[in-house]
């Protein structure tokens, strides 16, 4: 059974401005228990990552100022939201979802995270809507326990993942790729082990031929024990924030391929949400409920 971690969503802890971006994560659970995709059995509700796990990643002092809510008018104003008691909860609960979930995935061959993917966080900061790195929270748990010995990160959100890059620089154990637009944010882009900037404009037809390839080159050459697929739908051509021109369709080969690409080598794979900024809610919410169907197709 298809596992899908659902953290709390704390929206009407921020002031009204705030609230839309927080949409998507209290509809889609909604969509697919309304389409059948999913059941209630399927979803599990995770506890806060406790402090030992979040200090394998972050830095004490960046941790210990998001506790005593003493970031800096500059910090959060790079994180983009409010600084709040629950905001930090939140992050842990999401952080914990995509742990819990990847030990799942690896008893089970995949499981999702209905949140996540937060890739701009750093060691020491956050931002870009990002509070905690929950994909390098969870690889560096599970390193340490030794349940894996070797991490690829498959981030395909339009945004590179330049925290995740930052956090395992020089890491061997986890190889980060990201494939991003290149005149996107983040203007200076962090080193990932492989970085594949594209155009403005990019179609499905290239996008998914290049994915495809480059993906069978990985598996290849890094051997992952799990991968972990930040699944962003910012590259929707609708997206306001993406400048890639994917289609609905494209977006779901997109989903097809990564998912057919781990099954087919035995690989484990968590997936998380990641960035979604499409003008039409009906069209965002489409876009990431595929990627469960999608998952639950492939794998169950």
């Amino acid at each position: 059974m298809l596992k899908v971690a659902w953290a709390p969503v704390y929206a009407y802890s921020l002031p009204e401005g705030h609230r839309f971006p927080m949409v998507k994560y209290e509809l889609l659970p909604e969509q697919l228990l309304r389409e059948g995709t999913l059941q209630e059995t399927h979803f599990f509700e995770p506890e806060m990552v406790e402090e030992e796990t979040i200090l394998q990643t972050h830095a004490r002092s960046y941790w210990q100022r998001l506790q005593d809510q003493t970031l800096t008018p500059k910090e959060i104003r790079k994180i983009g939201f409010p600084m709040t008691p629950a905001l930090v909860r939140r992050g842990r609960h999401i952080a914990m979802g995509t742990l819990q979930g990847a030990r799942l995935a690896i008893r089970h061959g995949a499981a999702m995270n209905t949140a996540g993917g937060t890739h701009h966080a750093f060691a020491d900061r956050g931002e870009g809507f990002c509070v905690f790195n929950d994909i390098a929270i969870a690889a560096n748990a599970l390193l340490a326990e030794g349940v894996v010995r070797r991490i690829l990160v498959v981030d395909l959100d339009v945004h590179q993942g330049n925290g995740t890059a930052r956090i395992f620089h020089g890491d061997p154990r986890v190889f980060t790729f990201s494939m991003h637009g290149e005149k996107n944010y983040p203007l200076r882009k962090e080193h990932s082990s492989m970085d594949i900037g594209l155009p403005d404009g990019m179609t499905d037809k290239p996008y998914v031929s290049l994915l495809a390839h480059t993906l069978e080159l990985l598996m290849d050459e890094v051997q992952p024990e799990l991968v972990f697929y930040q699944a962003g739908v910012d590259v929707l051509e609708s997206d306001r924030l993406g400048r890639l021109a994917l289609s609905l369709e494209g977006c779901r080969q997109r989903d097809e391929t990564v998912f057919r690409c781990c099954r087919r080598h035995g690989v484990p794979v968590l997936t998380t949400m990641g960035g979604g900024y499409t003008r039409r809610l009906r069209d965002l919410i489409e876009a990431h409920a595929q990627t469960f169907r999608v998952a639950q197709e492939i794998f169950f």
